[in-house]
């Protein structure tokens, strides 16, 4: 048996022990990493800890401490209480308000990453007060950031533009955005009719004056809840099954205080205008960036920030370098380029196409969404210099089959998700998020390949 199709054996491995012994998969994932790129693969410590995601750590860690601390003063409540006024009480429409955040802040030049560690604490606090499905808040974070993902100016538009004009490939800006544009809204389209959406529409707009006085029926809360068309649900009382709605426990009544703005909300604020204004102007490391607040904001007010440490979301941390770790030696041992180059090899240009689309989904459900696209499209190339294949189809189907994957909890956008939502149960929505994620593995690179390969554009 070949290296290669012993390491993808014992991730599946890996993945079928987390699910029925209930073992955190990234302290699995570093067993694997260490067995296999030691004993089969030949790596030293050095080669296994080279696909460990420093930067994604520190992100995860900086992102959920300083929104740890911005909960625990109070800030996110007045966040989500300026959100319900901004659109005059109608619940339904902030997850439209956070997808469209997200997309122009990854259209004018933001990384997507960058744009979903800043969105979606805010986006997920308020699916928390407001009894929103956090799987469809969540979603609709990610996919507005892979919406406008693709601009011309965008990193990933101009990453993949570069790829194409150094191929010698035909190209098409416009096409490209627009491709991932409308794939994307298209899928929150669904998303948000899947998870209570229209209940939320259809229960109108709350009062957004209303700062929990009166019973429980008249709350905000309530109302969300009743919109969502859910029941509490105990956490301990959590399936052990994912399922792609959610049943979000109401959150507690908005603390008459919401509305005020303390001098520790105030900080809070001009530390989170700080981290926008360090990552997209300034260009700076959104987790270093972050930490660095947190740490001034828990100097300033200990009392506040003293639990915040805590808050972090640890397990989501092992689970997410662990399993990249092990998808680090995959790359190392040159796996995802054997599976590449097989698919590449076959003879029936169609086929090859979708399939490709496939590979590009599946790993980069775990890993670097650049790094997959810029290792697939050169492996169409040959197929694509014939002519049977229009290039410029091939090349969005392989940025959307890339990209909009990135709602697994394995890739960087899903972890931020799981990391951000409060007052969840994790590894039910870790369950959620990864029963979701496999549906768009599924589906959507074959409906790209339908939709813009088949037809031969360009």
């Amino acid at each position: 048996m070949s290296p290669e199709l012993i390491s993808i054996l014992v991730l599946v491995m890996v993945f079928v022990i987390a699910t029925t012994r209930s073992v955190n998969m990234g302290a699995l994932a570093f067993a694997a990493a260490f067995g296999v790129g030691g004993l089969v693969a030949g790596l030293d410590a050095d080669g296994i800890f080279a696909g460990f995601p420093g930067d994604l750590f520190v992100v995860l860690v900086g992102v959920t401490y300083l929104f740890a601390i911005a909960r625990a003063n109070g800030t996110t409540d007045w966040l989500v209480h300026a959100a319900v006024r901004l659109v005059r009480g109608r619940v339904a429409l902030i997850p439209w308000v956070m997808f469209a955040l997200t997309g122009a802040l990854t259209a004018i030049g933001a990384v997507s990453p960058a744009a979903v560690a800043i969105v979606a604490p805010i986006a997920l606090s308020f699916a928390a007060r407001y009894g929103i499905s956090p799987l469809l808040m969540g979603a609709m974070v990610v996919h507005g950031a892979q919406a406008g993902g693709f601009s011309p100016i965008s990193i990933y538009g101009s990453i993949v533009n570069g790829i194409v004009e150094r191929e010698k490939l035909p190209g098409n800006e416009l096409v490209l955005f627009l491709s991932s544009l409308a794939a994307n809204l298209v899928i929150a389209a669904v998303v948000f009719v899947v998870c209570g959406g229209l209940k939320l529409w259809a229960q109108g707009a709350v009062d957004e004056r209303d700062d929990g006085a009166g019973d429980g029926g008249g709350s905000p809360a309530a109302a969300g809840s009743r919109a969502a068309g859910a029941a509490p649900v105990p956490q301990k009382a959590a399936p052990r099954t994912a399922e792609l709605r959610t049943d979000p426990a109401p959150a507690p009544r908005p603390s008459t205080e919401t509305t005020n703005l303390t001098p520790s909300r105030i900080a809070t604020l001009a530390s989170l205008l700080a981290l926008v204004v360090a990552v997209l102007v300034f260009d700076l490391d959104a987790g270093l960036t972050a930490i660095t607040l947190a740490v001034v904001l828990s100097t300033l007010w200990p009392d506040d920030s003293r639990k915040a440490t805590g808050q972090i979301a640890w397990p989501t941390v092992l689970l997410i370098c662990g399993v990249l770790t092990y998808i680090g030696v995959l790359d190392e041992m040159g796996t995802i380029t054997w599976a590449g180059e097989g698919v590449g090899n076959i003879g029936v240009p169609l086929l090859a196409a979708v399939l490709l689309c496939y590979i590009g989904a599946l790993v980069s459900a775990f890993a670097s969404s650049v790094g997959i696209m810029g290792a697939l499209i050169p492996l169409a190339v040959p197929f694509l210099e014939r002519g049977e294949i229009g290039a410029i189809g091939m090349v969005a189907a392989l940025a959307v089959s890339a990209t909009v994957v990135d709602v697994s909890p394995f890739s960087t956008n899903g972890a931020l998700v799981l990391a951000a939502a409060p007052d969840v149960d994790r590894e039910r929505f870790f369950r959620q998020l990864m029963v979701y994620g496999g549906i768009v593995v599924a589906v959507v690179p074959a409906a790209a390949w339908l939709v813009m390969v088949v037809p031969g554009w360009g």
